[in-house]
């Protein structure tokens, strides 16, 4: 949709968008959840990975047509504007709603794994370019992890009932990929629609792309997380929702930016970066003691972390 559209019509689009990712975070945490139960695989597991990572697609497409594009600036405020979101906004809305559940020691390795990425671009920014070769130990290393954590994190009682239990055992395989390709489906797709109309919202009041960048944009494309974790939450599945926004953060640097970089190594902007990255590394950092005492969140955690959103939001106009 071209930016010149007019603006009920952009509008328009917000909401069909809106409409597609409630219903694909819905279908994707019915499938995801019936998939760990019959795999033998914990719902945080599934979180981490099957959910994350198809809910980070739409930062995966952008980032990827605006770094050939030669933008960017869009594609690396879209990284590192979606991360802050992850944890500012779904997981602090999140945790206002319900107390969120999971121990530190169960995620503690992801967390390493997102500060150490995070430290590595930042490296880089000084360097002042993101070098082909990061980019590939990126990449290798997601695809290690995935590999190593689907080995080592299966609960080990296998569902044998869900295998050969009733009459719809046979049906099953086939409805659960159905869910979860329909439902990451309609969040690729209505994420896009909701991007487009949002940017061109954006444009009709005058917000410079960079500013689009690092909130809408990042914002937009976040909205899967946001859609599956409301899903997860309602269904009570508070360790795949913090698996969802961890392994999406997890995905965003390694496979996004190790991806784009592969494909077209890009400059990066010290300025930008001096400001935005140490806001993502901080929103990472809080997590630490927020899991740590009995690994259950409170309502004025989820309180701080909006309000921390809504100010960084702020300081960018």
């Amino acid at each position: 949709m071209e930016s010149t559209a007019p603006f009920f019509l952009a509008l328009l689009w917000v909401f069909i968008g809106l409409l597609m990712l409630i219903g694909g975070g819905e279908a994707v945490i019915y499938g995801a959840t019936r998939l760990a139960r019959r795999l033998g695989i914990t719902p945080f597991v599934i979180g981490l990975t099957v959910v994350a990572f198809g809910t980070s697609i739409p930062e995966l497409f952008i980032s990827l047509i605006a770094s050939l594009q030669g933008h960017p600036d869009i594609m690396i405020g879209n990284i590192i504007g979606s991360n802050i979101a992850n944890v500012g906004l779904i997981l602090g809305c999140c945790a206002i709603l319900a107390p969120l559940r999971l121990e530190l020691k169960e995620v503690w390795t992801e967390l390493l794994i997102v500060i150490a990425a995070s430290i590595f671009v930042l490296l880089c920014s000084g360097y002042g370019r993101f070098p082909r070769i990061v980019g590939f130990a990126f990449v290798l290393s997601l695809i290690s992890y995935t590999y190593l954590t689907y080995a080592n994190r299966r609960n080990g009682d296998g569902d044998d009932q869900a295998l050969s239990g009733s009459g719809n055992g046979r049906r099953q395989p086939f409805l659960i990929t159905l869910a979860i390709v329909t439902g990451i489906a309609l969040l690729g797709v209505g994420s896009t629609i909701f991007i487009d109309g949002a940017v061109s919202v954006a444009r009709h009041f005058g917000i410079s792309e960079l500013i689009i960048g690092l909130t809408l944009t990042a914002v937009g494309t976040s909205l899967p997380e946001l859609a599956s974790s409301i899903a997860a939450l309602r269904q009570r599945e508070s360790g795949m929702l913090i698996g969802n926004v961890i392994g999406s953060n997890m995905f965003n640097l390694l496979m996004v930016f190790g991806l784009t970089g592969m494909i077209h190594p890009f400059s990066l902007d010290p300025e930008l970066l001096r400001r935005d990255l140490p806001v993502m590394f901080a929103f990472t950092i809080v997590l630490i003691p927020m899991l740590r005492q009995d690994g259950t969140t409170r309502r004025w955690h989820g309180i701080l972390l909006c309000s921390a959103y809504g100010l960084y939001c702020f300081s960018l106009l």
